[in-house]
């Protein structure tokens, strides 16, 4: 299935809106944060997305690398420590995991990169329940093991 990126841009146009509105009116997020980070990576990046379900990876690249996106929306950049992705899993198959990095209005700052190895190392290594267990990793630990493949300020008009 192809995604129509102009019809899916209007749509969660819509729904960034009514997030937007719902936290400013509950201080609750509305749990949007995958779907618009996976939208604006693909976007982004050039990549496409695929089926919804797909275990282990969101999105195929002109490689035929498989890449898992991970969203979150911080409000502060000084906001990181605490933060942690959703459970990266071991066992389906992904050659990468992108994380994508937003403001409070769903606005990409930035993007990083990992690979496979990289991330299989620090999940595996002793130490941490969370890390070991759930393969979650905190969004400063990932970015130090990364790199970035896209910044805001770099590709502003």
């Amino acid at each position: 299935m192809t995604t129509d990126f102009d019809k899916a841009g209007e749509i969660l146009e819509r729904a960034r809106q009514a997030a937007i509105d719902y936290y400013r009116l509950t201080g609750k997020p509305l749990g949007i944060t995958g779907e618009i980070g996976e939208y604006l990576t693909a976007r982004l990046l050039g990549l496409q997305l695929v089926d919804a379900r797909e275990p282990g990876y969101d999105a195929i690249d002109d490689g035929g690398r498989k890449i898992q996106i991970k969203a979150r929306s911080i409000p502060d950049a000084k906001r990181r420590v605490g933060q942690r992705l959703g459970s990266i899993r071991l066992d389906h198959p992904w050659d990468c995991v992108m994380l994508i990095l937003m403001n409070e209005t769903f606005e990409p700052q930035a993007i990083y990169e990992a690979d496979r190895s990289s991330l299989e190392q620090e999940l595996t290594r002793p130490g941490s329940r969370a890390r070991n267990e759930r393969g979650a990793l905190a969004v400063g630990a990932f970015i130090a093991i990364g790199h970035e493949v896209w910044r805001k300020d770099e590709h502003s008009p």
